[in-house]
């Protein structure tokens, strides 16, 4: 298949292009490279596919240096000339949108931000693939839709009409754009609600990278509602593996949506002791109040993606945690 990778230089981005591209896809990735977090972790993913940053930045696609099937163009999905462009030269068979301007508490302070790349730039892809037909898009939404929904575990049938951040809104809004473009031109849609995901290459702003930075550094972390939270935590190789079965089988309808977790929520306390316990390090803690956006817990319902997908994550919390300080610790120069 010919596939195009949004946000291919973002953490799942990059992990789902390079899967793709070892199964002997043929991947064009393309990102905005914005400055969201520290520009270097997307320039490091770069390198890791053969991109220098000369390269990234350039403007206009580039072949890999190292993977034959891996072809990269800087470009931001609410370029829709542009990206227009780009589909009507590959004819995609297989659309995954991993673009998005990501972060809850961001969403806060930045709001024009997210209306630009989550609302405007996820139309501008549904546009592409209507004028373009592709076989399947595959898009990214998050279990931030569930809001404070307090009867756990999630299920794709649960209400998600009550977002508590704008960020979970304009994921609102992306499910509901693809069931009417599904509905009104046939373009097999499924969004993937992810849970909370960690692992190699993560984003830094996220509580995982966030606390073994501090750890390394002796510093002091805030941990929110006083320790009261809950997340489903997801290995990205679950992920990744998830999504490719996804892309590898035929759209169940013509819009689906799934919830993409670990369906095992780990405790704040637990999930910071499991970081202390790998870095054989304490971690200096500030208990705080809940932040505006926060949700108390997060526990995913995937037996429709096992049921539909054969989905089945297997990596657990030590291993996971495990794996991702050999990471951070081969990469000091990134931190």
């Amino acid at each position: 298949m010919k596939i195009l990778v949004t946000g291919s230089a973002g953490f799942i981005g990059f992990h789902t292009a390079l899967k793709f591209i070892s199964s002997g896809h043929d991947v064009v990735g393309i990102d905005n490279l914005n400055h969201y977090y520290d520009i270097r972790l997307k320039y490091a993913r770069g390198a890791e596919c053969g991109f220098s940053k000369e390269m990234l930045e350039c403007g206009e696609i580039v072949q890999s240096k190292i993977y034959p099937n891996l072809r990269f163009e800087k470009m931001d999905i609410s370029e829709r000339e542009r990206l227009e462009r780009l589909f009507s030269t590959e004819k995609f068979d297989l659309v995954c949108n991993f673009a998005a301007q990501a972060g809850v508490r961001y969403s806060l302070e930045n709001p024009f931000s997210y209306i630009n790349s989550n609302i405007e730039g996820f139309l501008s892809v549904l546009e592409a693939c209507r004028k373009y037909p592709v076989k399947h898009l595959i898009y990214a939404s998050s279990s931030s839709v569930y809001g404070m929904n307090s009867e756990v575990p999630f299920r794709e049938t649960d209400r998600t009409d009550s977002p508590v951040s704008l960020y979970a809104a304009t994921k609102k809004a992306n499910e509901l754009m693809a069931h009417s473009y599904s509905s009104l031109y046939g373009i097999p849609a499924t969004g993937l609600r992810f849970f909370t995901v960690y692992g190699p290459w993560g984003r830094p702003d996220m509580a995982p990278m966030l606390f073994m930075k501090a750890a390394a550094e002796g510093k002091i972390i805030k941990v929110f509602n006083n320790g009261e939270l809950y997340r489903d935590f997801t290995y990205i190789d679950d992920i990744v593996t998830g999504i490719s079965a996804v892309a590898e089988s035929e759209p169940k309808a013509p819009h689906s949506i799934y919830n993409i977790g670990n369906s095992t929520p780990v405790s704040l306390p637990d999930f910071i002791n499991a970081i202390e316990s790998c870095m054989g390090k304490s971690i200096e803690k500030e208990y705080v109040e809940m932040q505006p956006g926060d949700v108390y817990k997060t526990y995913a319902d995937t037996s429709a993606l096992e049921r539909d997908f054969g989905y089945s994550p297997s990596t657990p919390l030590l291993k996971g945690i495990s794996s991702l300080y050999r990471w951070y610790i081969s990469n000091p120069s990134l931190f």
